[in-house]
C-alpha cells in the first residue's frame, strides 16, 4: 500500500504541473481525485466545475451535494469511494471537454485505474461512460442507451 501511496503522490505532482492541453492556462487547481486509495469503488465524472476548480476536489459543488445524497441512499458515504474525473482541469464555462482534452488526460485516468484496481467503476456522465467503455475495448454509446446497465 505504501508503494501505491508514493505513486499517487507522483501522479498528483504531475497533474499539478501538467501542460498537455490548453485547459491548464485558466485552471486554479487541477482535480486529480479524492477518497481512499484502498477503496474498491471508483466514481468517474466528466470534468471539474467552478467549485471543484476553486477547491481542487471533485464533486464539491451542486453536483457533489446530489452525489452525496445518492451515495447515502445506497448506504455509502464519500469516505468509502474514490472519486475522480476524466478531465483534470475545468473547461471554460463548464463546457463539455473536447476530445483532445480527454485524450490529454487519459494517461492520468489509466494510471489511477491501474493503481486503485477498483472492483466497481461507476461512470457519472456521457463523457466518462464513453471513455471507460473505449478503454475496456467496448464501443462507446450514448448514455441514453446504456443508462442503468
Amino acid at each position: 500500500m505504501e508503494e501505491v501511496k508514493l505513486e499517487f503522490e507522483k501522479l498528483r505532482v504531475e497533474v499539478e504541473n501538467c501542460k498537455r492541453c490548453p485547459l491548464h492556462k485558466n485552471r486554479r487547481k487541477p482535480v486529480l481525485g479524492d477518497g481512499p486509495i484502498e477503496s474498491q469503488i471508483m466514481l468517474i465524472g466528466e470534468a471539474p466545475g467552478y467549485w471543484e476548480d476553486v477547491q481542487g476536489k471533485p464533486f464539491v459543488g451542486a453536483a457533489g451535494k446530489l452525489l452525496n445524497e445518492l451515495l447515502a441512499s445506497a448506504g455509502l458515504s464519500r469516505s468509502q469511494v474514490y472519486i475522480t474525473n476524466v478531465v483534470k482541469c475545468r473547461p471554460p464555462g463548464n463546457r463539455d471537454p473536447k476530445p483532445s482534452e480527454v485524450e490529454a488526460c487519459s494517461p492520468y485516468l489509466e494510471r489511477q485505474l491501474n493503481l486503485l484496481k477498483p472492483k466497481i467503476i461507476c461512470t457519472l456522465g456521457n463523457h466518462a461512460a464513453a471513455k471507460i467503455l473505449s478503454m475496456f475495448g467496448f464501443e462507446p454509446k450514448p448514455i441514453s442507451q446504456i443508462h442503468g446497465k
